[in-house]
């Protein structure tokens, strides 16, 4: 994900504002990577560490990348929004 990319998410999500519902919160704080998807993952990261990525791995190991940071921004925002 670019700077800006990231720039652009943290404004349209406001991980800082809690204004979400409860329920809306728990929901969110539940998503995740699931098994398949970690181990993917961790393979990955061992192919870039022995700089062994091909350029498709490289393009799904950014997109995992992002995946995870757009996910991070909700649950930062659920955080808030279930303490609140």
């Amino acid at each position: 994900m670019s700077m800006v990319e990231a720039q652009i998410l943290s404004r349209v999500i406001a991980p800082e504002e809690s204004s979400l519902d409860r329920r809306a919160a728990e929901a969110i704080l539940a998503m995740g990577f699931k098994a398949g998807d970690k181990q993917r993952i961790d393979e990955l990261a061992e192919k870039a560490r022995l700089g062994t990525l091909s350029a498709d791995e490289q393009a799904e190991a950014d997109s995992y990348e992002r995946v995870g940071h757009f996910i991070s921004l909700l649950k930062s925002k659920a955080r808030l929004s279930v303490t609140s």
